[in-house]
């Protein structure tokens, strides 16, 4: 079983957008430090996912996050900085996170990361949902996405799925 770390952003947009039982179809079970959990119910996130976050699945597990001083983590967002610190605690394989400049730290660290299009398009690899269908919804929300990189993944991944 894969140790798999997750940071606010792919939890939220796959609430949003309906996916987020995807999660432990590929991973079984994820864990979140106690700040991407304060994110997750903060009066500023939607209320879908706050609604979610107040019942949370068995597979997800929530724990304290360990403070670190090193400066290339430092710089990150809350959510971000503790999803890696307890990813390193854990030696997590796989660290769920959005942001580019939060995965790129985490891939510094030696993390394999995936994020929210990750997630999506190894579920349609493997038949457990439509790439094209999931994308759409995506774009109704606030994810920050280049046009380009959505049209390649569904030129390589979604025709299976339409």
């Amino acid at each position: 079983m894969l140790l798999v770390v997750a940071d606010t952003g792919p939890l939220r947009y796959l609430v949003l957008i309906g996916q987020i039982e995807l999660l432990p179809l590929l991973f079984q079970k994820i864990i979140i430090p106690t700040p991407v959990y304060a994110e997750l119910c903060h009066q500023s996130a939607p209320g879908l996912v706050r609604q979610w976050a107040t019942a949370l699945p068995v597979w997800m597990e929530v724990l304290p996050g360990t403070p670190t001083g090193d400066p290339a983590i430092l710089a990150l967002d809350e959510g971000e900085k503790a999803a890696i610190a307890l990813g390193l605690m854990l030696r997590a394989d796989i660290i769920l996170i959005d942001d580019r400049r939060g995965s790129k730290v985490a891939r510094q660290k030696g993390f394999n990361t995936t994020g929210t299009l990750g997630v999506l398009t190894r579920a349609a690899q493997m038949g457990f949902v439509n790439l094209a269908d999931a994308i759409a919804k995506l774009k109704e929300t606030n994810f920050h996405y280049r046009q380009q990189f959505l049209d390649d993944l569904l030129k390589q991944y979604g025709e299976k799925n339409v």
